[in-house]
């Protein structure tokens, strides 16, 4: 018999009756039933029920063991009475009657508990993550995240893709945080960047001629933490193609994204024709560019409703700015006093003004607005609005108004906040959609100048003559995100692929033909030698899986993340460099004067 086991803790059924096999794993906990032990024997498949009674041998030993202690147990498998079949366990209806325990290794007591799962402090999970991996819920998210990144590579490869691995020593490049930097002990006062993407080298793959290419590739960008993003490092499914339309890529990866998450939904419906909506469509209607499409709300404009009317604070506002709208959030079932009042002081909780309401109810047979909005403007426009909105008796709608570019991202938080309080949003499914024709350039309100809203990278639509002949802030590109239940999950474009273009767009925010040669000198002069038109997109692989498994937070997804402060407290990094190590990289570290 093997020395360890004989078969793995999750593979003995009612079949396996007689034998005596052999076990190994850890000790998930013991239970003392009048003096006849139970022990729960878990390995990385599942877990065993193992019986020791006083008339077992391995009684004495057995009452030594303690949780996490590592065991091996050999044994009779008997068939349990049918009143102790645990239909929930896969090794349910047996159990291990034990003959002989050895000890393969004792385990301290722990610094946290495996058995049950209670929250614990997170700082003290991350220091001893080896022990919060044994955790069923964390450990089957981490068997799942490598289940979902091995349908991916089958999808792709299935598409015609083939995998190729790209530096992680590189150039800097603008893809939007800081760079990583590595010191190179042989190039003295010279350094590398770890990547923030594979995007330049994707596309010198295109221009090498290697037409589909994808990559599980990790990226690293030294940003502060954000809720949906890991500090330092992620992964991305990374996907450039030749030859292709933007709608090539989309009917390319929008399938085999439809089946993984099929595969892993548990049932849950997955769209499988994605909408297209342009990121203008996106912002007035739902005030995100990654909109949850679960929540049935849609804003609409109706500015006209209060132009000239006896509200005069909107009227006063659309009369003296032609910038001004007002924007209206319907709520379906939210036409109550009570939870139009819990939304204005939600809106003055996040520095509004307020949030102006009306609701409507059924009075003598017929459907009326209730709010001082509907009493300033009159019965007639309170109808307007309402047939406008769609809504009937117990609907509300609350109103925003102002130069939108300055109040959507508001007003998208209130159709979320409204979605949620009144339960509208259909949490068991997952919605889908492309955002598609996004800004080239944004206005940087810190730097004074236009910049890129997107990749760099990326083809102006109309290209070089739109270019040169209309306003950059007009300028839409030929570049997309994909979104998951309100979660961007991926981003692309159709690249740039001509050396005069890419330059002129990078004049645009400031930057010469020199600096395109020195930044970019690779990619500028692969352009220079036959470059196919291509595109292609990223999926960010830890947001897929933390919305499959219905994870709250990344570092339930992450076999070893770092904590929010973008420490690794389980090895201690980052730590100091020893004085030999700064010599030998011609290096010394300067102390920066501390804030106030």
């Amino acid at each position: 018999m093997h020395p360890y086991r004989s078969h793995t803790c999750a593979a003995l059924r009612k079949s396996d009756v007689g034998q005596t096999v052999r076990l190994s794993g850890w000790v998930h906990r013991v239970r003392d039933h009048g003096g006849v032990l139970f022990i729960d024997l878990r390995d990385h498949y599942g877990i065993t029920q193992v019986v020791a009674d006083p008339d077992s041998p391995a009684f004495k030993l057995a009452e030594t063991v303690r949780g996490e202690w590592v065991i091996r147990i050999d044994g009779l498998v008997k068939a349990r009475s049918e009143e102790t079949t645990n239909k929930a366990m896969a090794t349910g209806e047996i159990e291990l009657y034990a003959q002989e325990i050895e000890v393969l290794s004792a385990a301290k007591e722990l610094p946290l508990p495996v058995f049950g799962e209670p929250d614990y402090p997170e700082d003290v999970r991350l220091k001893y993550r080896f022990l919060d991996l044994r955790r069923d819920t964390l450990h089957k998210n981490i068997v799942k995240r490598t289940q979902i990144v091995s349908a991916m590579r089958s999808g792709m490869g299935a598409a015609g893709f083939a995998e190729f691995t790209t530096p992680i020593l590189t150039a800097s490049s603008p893809e939007g945080a800081r760079d990583f930097l590595v010191p190179s002990r042989i190039h003295e006062g010279k350094f590398f960047a770890l990547p923030q993407a594979p995007q330049q080298y994707k596309q010198l793959l295109m221009v090498a001629g290697f037409d589909r290419y994808f990559q599980i590739a990790p990226c690293f960008r030294d940003e502060d933490p954000r809720a949906d993003r890991l500090p330092g490092e992620f992964y991305q499914l990374d996907v450039e193609m030749s030859f292709v339309t933007q709608e090539e890529i989309w009917e390319t990866m929008e399938p085999m994204m439809t089946s993984v998450f099929e595969q892993f939904a548990e049932g849950k419906p997955v769209t499988k024709q994605w909408p297209r909506i342009p990121y203008d469509v996106a912002i007035r209607k739902y005030g995100s560019d990654k909109p949850d499409l679960r929540n049935p709300i849609e804003m609409q404009a109706v500015t006209d409703h209060f132009r000239d009317s006896g509200f005069k604070v909107f009227a006063g506002m659309i009369a003296s700015n032609p910038k001004v709208e007002i924007w209206a959030i319907p709520a379906k079932t939210g036409g109550s006093r009570a939870f139009c009042d819990r939304m204005n002081a939600w809106a003055q909780g996040q520095g509004q003004p307020g949030l102006g309401y009306i609701f409507w109810k059924e009075e003598d047979g017929k459907i009326a607005g209730s709010g001082p909005l509907a009493k300033n403007i009159g019965e007639e426009r309170t109808e307007a609005i309402r047939q406008q909105l769609g809504l009937e008796a117990g609907d509300a709608a609350f109103f925003v108004a102002g130069d939108p570019a300055k109040f959507y991202k508001f007003a998208g938080e209130a159709r979320t906040r409204a979605g949620e309080e009144l339960n509208l949003v259909d949490r068991d499914r997952f919605e889908m959609c492309w955002i598609v024709d996004f800004p080239f350039y944004e206005w940087s309100e810190e730097e004074k100048k236009i910049d890129f809203a997107h990749n760099p990278f990326s083809m102006p639509q109309g290209g070089l003559e739109a270019l040169e002949s209309q306003d950059p802030l007009s300028l839409k590109a030929y570049q997309y995100d994909a979104v998951c239940n309100g979660f961007e999950i991926a981003s692309g474009s159709i690249r740039n692929q001509s050396p005069e273009l890419m330059v002129k767009a990078f004049e645009k925010v400031g930057l010469s033909q020199a600096d395109v040669e020195e930044r970019f000198g690779g990619l500028y002069r692969a352009f220079q030698y036959g470059a196919p038109p291509h595109g292609g997109c990223a999926f960010g692989i830890d947001r897929v899986v933390m919305l499959l498994v219905g994870a709250k937070n990344l570092r339930e997804i992450s076999i070893f993340p770092m904590n929010q402060q973008a420490q690794d407290l389980l090895m201690n990094a980052p730590s100091p460099a020893t004085p030999t190590q700064l010599r030998e990289l011609a290096l010394r570290v300067v102390p920066q004067p501390k804030k106030d």
